[in-house]
């Protein structure tokens, strides 16, 4: 009787496949984020020092640009298949792509 002892070692790619996660946030995400803030830090400073607004305005026209980086990153992308907001934005602009309209009628002049 003979008996394998040694292990088979396979593999499985399996690292290769994710991108990794920074901040709870898959892949690349959180440049996303960074750039929100960032853009929120030099809207805040332009409008206080710069255009000599309010504290609490400044503070409120900034949290603009970080809610909408939020918003792209929690609504278009964390957690959903790749290329899925830009398919999206391409649906809203030009429609269904290569599939006809539900509904129109082709009327095809040489038929």
């Amino acid at each position: 009787m003979s008996t394998k002892s040694e292990l088979r070692l396979t593999d499985t790619n399996a690292a290769s496949d994710s991108k990794g996660r920074t901040w709870g946030l898959e892949g690349g995400l959180f440049w996303w984020l960074i750039g929100g803030i960032g853009a929120g830090i030099i809207v805040f400073f332009v409008l206080l020092v710069v255009l000599n607004s309010s504290l609490l305005v400044s503070f409120l026209v900034a949290l603009v640009p970080v809610s909408v980086c939020l918003a792209y990153i929690f609504i278009l992308r964390q957690g959903k298949p790749p290329g899925y907001d830009r398919d999206l934005f391409e649906y809203a602009t030009t429609g269904r792509g290569f599939s006809p309209q539900a509904g129109h009628n082709f009327n095809h002049p040489l038929l």
